[in-house]
């Protein structure tokens, strides 16, 4: 599967970049080097996400921080607002940035390798090829300038799908989407961003405290879940179970969905979707 992705893009750059970027998101990056990269979160102090990204490390003095293009600029404010007697640059650089995802493969008619560890990459011409697979799903992502993108599709040479197929392709594979599944009132835990975007022995990040006191202490009220319905209901549908409200449906293809279940509704729980206008049945699944 080849497509368009919407994605947005910001820089930090200068001899502090790496320093200051590891005392801030919720991933360790310290052991990254060039052609490294990780699944990060910036968080406000009080631990809910600002940002789900990935940090991608070009050299020792340039970092891209790749995440949804609606969330770029609350990604480069939520850096800048720390940047204080540091050397370092941030720029949202969104502007004139594309990316492309192959998934189900990682052969590249590119003349380079597709790098085996997630997220590492090399570059292709201006641009960054990143490994990128999805649960049971081997694939990559080239990000960079459009223009360079646009070659890369051209190189690939595969019929470019739909982006309701691809949407319909990453619910079924229950990948999280900023903007839809998670935004600025979620908790990590929520959506099990810590499993692969948290390291819990690096040292102090910015809302560590709640993150790791739930890890350790806690739990969430809610958990992200996959629906399967009997017929097709809207992004914001309401999930019920004995006349009570028990969920909000956050993205949906069709017959699949996901949404934000209460914990003590646990799969496979059978529920009803309600919406205006219309009635559904749906069976709840882990991710």
């Amino acid at each position: 599967m080849l497509a368009h992705i919407d994605r947005g893009l910001v820089t930090v750059t200068g001899d502090d970049a790496g320093s200051f970027l590891q005392s801030l998101l919720s991933q360790d990056l310290d052991p990254l080097r060039d052609g490294d990269g990780a699944h990060a979160l910036l968080l406000a102090p009080q631990g809910k996400l600002i940002a789900d990204l990935r940090v991608l490390r070009v050299d020792e003095n340039t970092w891209w921080l790749d995440c949804e293009r609606s969330v770029a600029p609350a990604l480069a404010d939520g850096v800048n607002r720390f940047r204080i007697r540091v050397k370092a640059e941030v720029t949202d650089a969104s502007e004139g940035y594309a990316a492309a995802a192959v998934r189900g493969a990682t052969h590249a008619p590119l003349d380079v390798n597709v790098p085996r560890e997630p997220f590492s990459h090399t570059a292709w011409r201006d641009a960054r090829v990143v490994r990128a697979d999805w649960p049971g799903q081997p694939g990559f992502d080239v990000i960079g300038p459009a223009s360079t993108v646009a070659a890369a599709l051209d190189a690939l040479g595969d019929v470019v799908v739909s982006a309701d197929e691809y949407e319909r392709a990453r619910i079924e594979a229950g990948v999280v989407r900023q903007g839809h599944d998670v935004d600025e009132k979620t908790i990590p835990q929520e959506a099990f961003l810590e499993q692969t975007a948290v390291s819990f022995t690096k040292g102090c990040f910015v809302g560590q405290e709640l993150v790791c006191r739930i890890d350790t202490r806690g739990h969430v009220n809610r958990y992200l879940r996959r629906a399967r319905l009997d017929t097709a209901a809207p992004r914001g549908a309401q999930l019920e179970l004995d006349g009570k409200t028990v969920g909000e449906v956050t993205s949906t293809a069709g017959t699949v969905a996901l949404a934000m279940v209460r914990r003590e509704i646990e799969p496979p729980a059978e529920v009803d979707v309600v919406w205006d206008g219309g009635r559904a049945h749906a069976r709840l699944e882990v991710l």
